[in-house]
């Protein structure tokens, strides 16, 4: 059986993590490995899908719009251009995998888990949902509150070919870009260990990156789709942000822990609440709904930070540089100071606080 250079690439990383780990942590390594490499090979160019007659008509206008994308990526966002998102996988679920994430009862600290190239995150990623499922069970059982959730994308921060994936194609055309937009820009920066950092300068790009892309080539349908999307988010990140502002605060006080619990189910129970609310306003839009899925817990709340903390701070931070290979520059600059001093920095430009009052505006 041969293998490709990147199918290669994925078996060597996962045999030399396997030396750095304990043998409780193979059987993971082994999935994750399995579960990329499958992907991989799945995965055919866009040109052969195109002209393969077989192909679905609305799966071929589908990879003609995000090869129009991906190109937008590279000339005027200024984005990687090699061949991540260049290939297409058909996949027979959902999502291409799912990710556990772990706080304790009375904390929204995320539990951290290691990796040889990711560094320190707050996820754990499956690529079966039942082993996903599993793993949370082993972590509620020990005291923790659990979330596992699907992931329809996600980046290896260019050491192989992401492809594009039946989890995500059919999105509307402006939440495609938007989804390529983020994960391509972890491929400029990454810091390991800095989820705040990756996240929301990710989040930055993507949203800085649509406002360019439908400037050039939205139409007013695509353009009011969008609206209301980004609407949408912004209002259920407030709903958010204010439990778990909440939650915090409770967290923080002086309360028992009888009193701390019976809180926590009382603003989990007024978040279901105002969530229902919120979908009446939306004409019944139910987008959200898989974030209530299962039983809401901490850390349902514990990466809403991670991914919007310092936006602000990016958003000036592109407007001071002008360009985007000026702005990437910067980043790469405070990518190099050590966690407590980019944070500053980043504090500076507009950090958390600014993201908190712009979603209650």
């Amino acid at each position: 059986m041969k293998f490709s250079r990147t199918a290669k690439g994925c078996m060597l990383m996962c045999a030399a993590a396997t030396m750095l780990v304990s043998c409780s942590s193979l059987n993971y390594y082994a999935q994750a490995a399995q579960g990329q490499l499958t992907l991989l090979s799945d995965a055919r160019p866009i040109e052969e899908w195109l002209a393969d007659q077989n192909t679905d008509a609305k799966l071929r206008t589908r990879l003609a719009t995000a090869r129009q994308i991906r190109t937008f990526a590279v000339h005027e966002l200024g984005l990687p251009d090699n061949n991540s998102y260049k290939n297409y996988a058909s996949l027979a679920r959902p999502f291409v995998l799912w990710n556990v994430v772990a706080t304790p009862e009375l904390s929204l600290k995320p539990v951290q888990w290691c990796f040889p190239v990711a560094g320190c995150v707050s996820y754990r990623g499956y690529y079966s949902k039942e082993d996903a499922a599993a793993y949370g069970r082993e972590l509620r059982a020990a005291g923790n509150d659990v979330q596992v959730g699907g992931v329809p994308a996600y980046s290896t921060l260019g050491w192989f070919d992401d492809p594009l994936i039946s989890t995500f194609i059919y999105y509307p055309d402006a939440e495609l870009a938007r989804l390529l937009f983020h994960e391509l820009s972890h491929q400029v920066v990454y810091v390991q260990g800095d989820s705040q950092f990756n996240e929301s300068f990710a989040s930055a790009v993507e949203e800085a990156g649509v406002e360019r892309w439908l400037s050039s080539y939205g139409n007013q349908a695509i353009r009011d789709n969008y609206i209301k999307f980004s609407a949408r988010k912004k209002e259920f990140l407030k709903l958010l942000l204010t439990c778990r502002s909440a939650l915090e605060e409770t967290y923080a006080s002086k309360a028992s822990q009888a009193n701390k619990r019976a809180a926590k189910a009382r603003l989990f129970q007024k978040l279901k609440d105002d969530y229902q609310l919120l979908k009446l306003s939306w004409g019944g839009f139910a987008g959200y709904d898989r974030f209530f899925a299962e039983p809401l817990s901490n850390a349902h709340l514990a990466s809403i930070a991670t991914y919007n903390d310092f936006i602000p701070a990016f958003r000036a931070l592109l407007a001071r540089e002008k360009t985007f290979s000026r702005f990437y520059a910067a980043a790469r600059v405070l990518a190099e100071l050590d966690k407590d001093e980019r944070h500053t920095q980043l504090k500076r430009l507009g950090g958390p606080i600014a993201v908190v009052a712009a979603a209650q505006q």
